[in-house]
């Protein structure tokens, strides 16, 4: 049975490519969807361009025919074939009964665009057999739902947050096993049914410390970490296990996207920045690194900040140079090795840092369009992004460029995402099956027992 979807603002504010997310079943845009997006076109952000090109898809389907009798979508779209038609909420006032337009009178009233919006969605039900309203807009689907109005949320970008890829997982073994594999260092990694570059960790249950962690890779083969090698990071020793698996994955050229989920001092930022400060300035794997993350405050925003665009970038990568200045702060301690060494290690400063061109923050705004190779890029607080940005950053990579995002899903501060719709968790959950690709969720955080009791009891 062909389905009505009655399609709020927000969801095409989310994707532009949402029109044609319903292959063979008709869309109803009321006309309140239409003058929403007029407030949003001249905006310069994400919003502002998924707003031009919806407007611009609609404006071919109206050469096509009446949108008011409705086009058919195959005109437009390789991907769609179902109906599309923009309605009015008086066009349709007739078919809604005295009761209802009563509670649209004095419980909800008729000049709110939500409203008119629900009042479009409501009369269908009344003419076709299966109308479902499409709105992220939680209190808007309270409301339909209280009418009686089917509603779902816009899921063809959501991934499952509770069951998300962990990266790893963990079988029992006994010691003569445990030994075995690391004097062996391989085995066949076929019976595990992995996924590409997932670990996997040998654990005795009546000894949880004696363990041996291995990863699966592109030879089939599951390769068993070695301690000492690659599982240290400018300085920065792992102190659990969940880490050490990170930043294997970090200092791993042939790995090209990393992502890395976690908590509030889990150290996912930190490891990031190291294992490209190392890759950088110790191993010149790559040329520089790019850091940026998205410009969305926590709370009241402050408003207009002065000066340059690095002016004005330094205060929201403040976390960005506390971690650098750990970092460079820890090696500064070994101050004599450091004298002997000829490496670019011997700069003490961030500021410093950032001066020698080897180390460059970047505000996203002015990544599109860009081409970036042989760099390490660190996307930090991309729990922020929708797919659609996520992909847009990720296609900038040039020749030699290794990508890692970062972020918590359970701390967004963005209002059109939650822990299941964020470009990051979407990203995990869909670069899983690819060998250049590797992820990890970190768990355990190791910021202070302050920071740790926090996360576990607020």
């Amino acid at each position: 049975m062909i389905k009505t979807f009655v399609l709020d603002t927000n969801v095409l504010l989310h994707s532009a490519n949402s029109i044609e997310s319903f292959k063979d079943n008709d869309i109803v845009i009321p006309m309140a969807v239409i003058e929403e997006l007029d407030k949003f076109k001249k905006y310069q952000d994400e919003l502002g361009r998924n707003t031009r090109q919806v407007i611009r898809l609609l404006d071919k389907l109206r050469l096509k025919g009446n949108l008011s009798k409705g086009v058919k979508l195959d005109t437009v779209s390789k991907v769609a074939t179902g109906k599309l038609s923009v309605v009015t909420a008086a066009s349709l006032d007739n078919d809604i009964d005295e009761t209802i337009k009563e509670v649209f009178n004095f419980d909800l009233g008729n000049n709110s665009p939500d409203n008119r919006i629900l009042r479009v969605a409501y009369a269908l039900t009344k003419k076709r057999k299966k109308v479902i309203f499409i709105s992220k807009d939680i209190n808007l689907r309270l409301k339909a739902d209280a009418l009686g109005i089917s509603v779902m949320d816009f899921e063809h970008e959501n991934i499952d947050y509770g069951s998300l890829y962990n990266g790893f997982k963990t079988v029992d073994a006994n010691d003569e096993m445990i030994n075995s594999l690391l004097q062996e260092k391989t085995l066949p990694g076929v019976e595990f049914k992995l996924q590409p570059n997932e670990f996997i960790i040998f654990q005795n249950p009546e000894n949880p410390k004696h363990q041996a962690i291995g990863r699966y890779c592109h030879d089939g083969l599951i390769h068993i970490l070695e301690y000492g090698v690659n599982d240290k990071a400018w300085n920065i020793i792992p102190r659990n296990q969940e880490q050490r698996m990170a930043i294997n994955l970090l200092l791993d050229p042939q790995i090209k996207l990393v992502t890395l989920v976690g908590g509030a001092g889990t150290g996912k930022t930190l490891l990031a920045i190291a294992a490209a400060m190392e890759a950088v300035l110790h191993k010149n794997s790559y040329d520089k690194v790019l850091v940026s993350r998205p410009i969305i405050p926590m709370g009241n925003d402050i408003g207009f900040l002065p000066g340059s665009k690095d002016a004005k970038l330094s205060q929201w990568m403040q976390p960005i140079f506390d971690n650098m200045e750990y970092l460079l702060h820890q090696t500064q301690t070994t101050a004599a090795t450091i004298r002997k060494s000829k490496s670019s290690a011997s700069v003490l400063s961030a500021e410093q840092l950032i001066n020698s061109k080897k180390f460059e923050l970047e505000a996203l705004t002015y990544i599109r369009g860009r081409s970036i190779p042989k760099q390490f890029v660190i996307v930090d607080e991309a729990q922020n992004l929708t797919p659609h940005e996520v992909k847009t950053i990720i296609s900038r990579a040039g020749e030699g460029t290794k990508m890692v995002l970062t972020g918590d899903p359970q701390q967004i501060d963005n209002p059109y995402l939650d822990s299941s719709s964020n470009g990051l968790t979407y990203t995990a959950e869909r670069m899983k099956g690819t060998f250049i690709h590797g992820h990890i969720t970190l768990r355990k955080s190791e910021r202070s027992e302050l920071s740790a009791l926090a996360a576990k009891l607020m």
